[in-house]
């Protein structure tokens, strides 16, 4: 019956391939192709020369001779409307019409027949001007990170908080104003970033990272997880020629001066953090083998919390707390591999990636009555965390004799260990408890890509499949001391298993005026969830589906300098193995989290109306979205009655909507200043819902419709000054918002960098300020059936960095 909906699907694909459609990735430059031959004998014709010229004005732009079979490559062609020009003594001379887009790397002109004369022909002699190149890159973001003076030597998540379009809130990624974000590495899905969340991001070193690729739409070459979008990590590989390589050091302090003091009788909280990250990164390339190896340590300690929260409930009890967790953190990455050049055409490559992150938390909660006169209860615990991460790889790549012709074939597997031990102390007015658990988690992934891709004369067809095998088994055990608050009864073990095969097609077609593409996706999904029977609450569950995800996008250029473009596509968000984990999380005593094992994917349909102005020195781009989604996945909390505990329990919510107007500008000024401006505003409504949290105990939560208007404002300034000192200003706004069950309040922060090249340009050296004035906090408003508080978190975000580095 699967393979029955796979080859269905995959019938649907070939049908789609008969369709135009637009833009996913748009090149600067293009290999335009070709082969000759005689048009009587069809025999292959060898060292003819062929020349391209542009055509409103006959200037030379590229020219070879073809090899012995009659082919012909002239590479980094510029997109616009040229001339081909073929002259062979005793043939006629062939003109031809191209015209090279932006959707495709390569041009493919197929058969050139050359048609016989026995006339000689005068030479033509042309002269050069270079093209003006003006991008046409409407879907996908480009961001390399060097670039980010504000942020260097700071992690991953803290370079995406001046990405465009992105906003970073306590720790999450959010595209447009949703945190339904892929993240990849290098391409793939790996447990580096997480399957459908965002883990471990702020233990990246951004030092480890080249280039950071933000896509809106998506095309049907990605899995279809991620409504919002993807953003792609691109770690660094030097390609130079010989040994060559990259040394770096970045120190700093954070939390420089405290936000908010502590409440009475806890442990103080950390302040003038220091920051150490080391790196290195070396390859080494000569005749068919390229290795590289590249490493980074990150000691990073943190004010990770300190929420303020006021809880008051409807019998009039109200609960002051804080809750303040001094986190140290220390990560340790490699990465290593090698490119072996089996022949021209094919070419193998194995990679291998190891992460060590050790997390200790020391946390403190204290619960006062009303006034803050007596306290009820103080919470402590140590977390002690490691996770290891290992991903090998593997990569064959063959190109045909057409280029851009190419069949990629890759294996990836990647492992991640969650070893979590929590160790509590529970202090009430008439006894102390001492209370633990332990978690285990190892995850195993495995896939398999098979990419083939064939350019066309006015676009390419891109074709493949993937197989994804996932499988989590989780084990947790609970140690009670006297009097516990723990559910040793909602313990025992746990395993998530994931099959998904999926196949993809997609064509794209372009001339002087339209660009488009279409393609869809086709997946089979089969997670099953397994509980041990002897939970308290839950049982074995699991869903599956069998769905097409179709993209089409649609462009018409009034000129090379102005596009407007119309984007389609839908896409899912399965759930997270953390959103159905059975098991209580206890870091915050009275505000407990677990998953919900009953969890569906959520569906959205996207759609997208561009419009892109490119004028001298900068362009303008503004884009109106809307995005519709059913089974929405959000965090309910409900209270038991008689209690004052909140369980906070995964739920599929219902529908959700997504309206908004984006504007980015960018200009030049001058050599010295450079702007952008990216500002979105939107309004979120999730219509009303009933749910029922089966945690502790049954608890129902009704919620009406909710409606906001949001959006946020970032500028960056960037100054060119004397001997090579680059100097960088960016600010910050979010708007208030909507989150489940409440608001949260406008937020602001300002980041400064500067970066002078010394050595020749071989050394650099910088100096940073994140959140400089000290100014971010998140403030929440929620509202419960029984319960509402409001919190405020005056956790770490002003950092200071100096760091040098130097390339050899």
């Amino acid at each position: 019956m699967i393979m029955k909906r796979i080859f269905g699907g995959l019938s649907v694909v070939i049908c789609l391939l008969l369709i135009p459609a637009l833009l996913r990735a748009q090149s600067g430059s293009v290999s335009v192709s070709g082969q000759l031959k005689d048009k009587l004998s069809k025999a292959s014709m060898a060292y003819v020369n062929v020349l391209l010229q542009r055509s409103f004005d006959s200037a030379f732009v590229s020219g070879t001779v073809t090899a012995e079979d009659g082919r012909f490559v002239l590479a980094g062609v510029k997109p616009g409307n040229y001339l081909l020009q073929v002259r062979f003594t005793g043939y006629k001379t062939r003109w031809q019409p191209v015209f090279v887009g932006t959707l495709s790397e390569y041009l493919d002109l197929a058969v050139i027949e050359m048609e016989p004369d026995p006339r000689e022909l005068n030479e033509v002699v042309v002269t050069s001007r270079a093209p003006d190149d003006v991008s046409g890159k409407l879907d996908k973001k480009v961001i390399n990170v060097s670039g980010n003076l504000s942020q260097a030597g700071g992690s991953v998540l803290q370079v995406m908080q001046n990405l465009p379009g992105v906003t970073v809130d306590n720790g999450k990624v959010l595209i447009r104003g949703s945190d339904k974000v892929a993240v990849l590495v290098d391409g793939k899905q790996t447990a580096l970033t997480g399957f459908g969340n965002q883990a471990s991001l702020d233990n990246i070193p951004a030092s480890a990272i080249d280039k950071i690729e933000i896509i809106n739409n998506p095309s049907a070459r990605y899995d279809a997880n991620g409504n919002a979008g993807i953003i792609n990590i691109i770690f660094k590989k030097n390609k130079k020629e010989g040994f060559s390589g990259k040394l770096g050091f970045a120190t700093g302090l954070g939390a420089i001066w405290q936000k908010k003091e502590n409440l009475p009788g806890i442990r103080p909280q950390f302040q003038g953090t220091p920051k150490v990250n080391p790196s290195v990164a070396l390859n080494y390339r000569k005749n068919k083998i390229n290795a590289f190896l590249q490493s980074d340590f990150y000691y990073n300690p943190t004010l990770n919390k300190n929420e303020f929260v006021t809880r008051t409930y409807s019998n009039g009890d109200v609960v002051q707390q804080q809750t303040k967790r001094n986190r140290r953190t220390t990560v340790v990455t490699g990465r290593t591999g090698f490119d072996w050049s089996i022949s021209d055409k094919s070419l193998f490559t194995v990679s291998a990636l190891y992460s060590s992150e050790k997390i200790l938390d020391d946390g403190d909660e204290p619960f006062f009555n009303k006034d803050y006169s007596v306290r009820n209860r103080l919470w402590q615990f140590l977390e002690d965390e490691l996770k290891t991460t290992v991903t090998a790889s593997s990569a064959f790549q063959h190109k045909f004799a057409q280029p851009g012709h190419t069949l990629n074939i890759g294996l990836n597997y990647t492992f991640h260990r969650e070893d979590e031990k929590y160790f509590f102390t529970n202090t009430m007015p008439a006894y102390t408890g001492y209370d633990s658990f332990k978690l285990l988690s190892d995850e195993h992934v495995t896939d398999l890509t098979i990419d083939y891709t064939r350019p066309l004369r006015y676009g390419k067809l891109e074709a493949g499949i993937k197989y994804r095998w996932r499988n989590i088994p989780t084990d947790m055990k609970f140690y009670p001391g006297l009097n516990s608050p723990l559910d040793v009864n909602a313990g025992g073990w746990a395993v998530y298993k994931e099959d998904i095969p999926a196949v993809y097609g997609t064509y794209i077609f372009e001339n002087n005026r339209v660009e488009a593409e279409a393609g869809v996706r086709m997946e089979y999904v089969h997670v099953r969830y397994d509980v041990d029977p002897n939970h308290n609450t839950y049982k074995s569950d699991g869903y599956r589906y069998t769905q097409p995800f179709p993209n089409v996008r649609f462009a018409y250029k009034f000129n090379n300098r102005n596009k407007l473009s119309v984007f389609y596509n839908r896409r899912v968000d399965r759930p997270a193995e953390l959103d159905i984990r059975v098991f209580p999380k206890y870091d915050d005593a009275e505000i407990i989290k677990v998953g919900n094992p009953a969890l569906k994917p959520q569906f959205t349909n996207s759609i997208e109306l561009g419009y892109k102005t490119s004028f001298s020195g900068g362009y303008v781009y503004t884009a109106l979205y809307h995005r519709m989604a059913t089974g929405t996945i959000t965090r309910i909390g409900t209270v038991v009655p008689g209690s004052t505990i909140i369980y906070n329990g995964m739920q599929n919510a219902g529908k959700s909507y997504n309206t908004g107007l984006e504007l980015v500008y960018a200009k030049d000024f001058s050599k010295v200043v450079s702007f952008n401006l990216n500002m979105n505003g939107y309004r979120n409504q999730i219509n009303g819902f009933t749910v029922e949290n089966k945690y502790p105990v049954p608890s129902m939560y009704t919620a009406g419709t909710e409606v906001v208007y949001s959006g946020n404002i970032k500028t960056n300034f960037l100054f060119h000054l004397k001997k090579q000192v680059d100097i960088q200003c960016t600010a910050v706004y979010l708007a208030p918002d909507l989150i489940p069950q409440g608001r949260i309040r406008q937020r602001f922060s300002l980041d400064l960098g500067i970066k002078k090249q010394v050595q020749q340009g071989k050394g650099e050296l910088f100096v940073n300020a994140t959140d400089l004035l000290n100014t971010m906090v998140i403030k929440r408003t929620i509202t419960g059936n029984g319960f509402g508080y409001v919190s405020a978190d005056y956790y770490e975000t002003q950092v200071v960095r100096l760091g040098y580095s130097y390339k050899f």
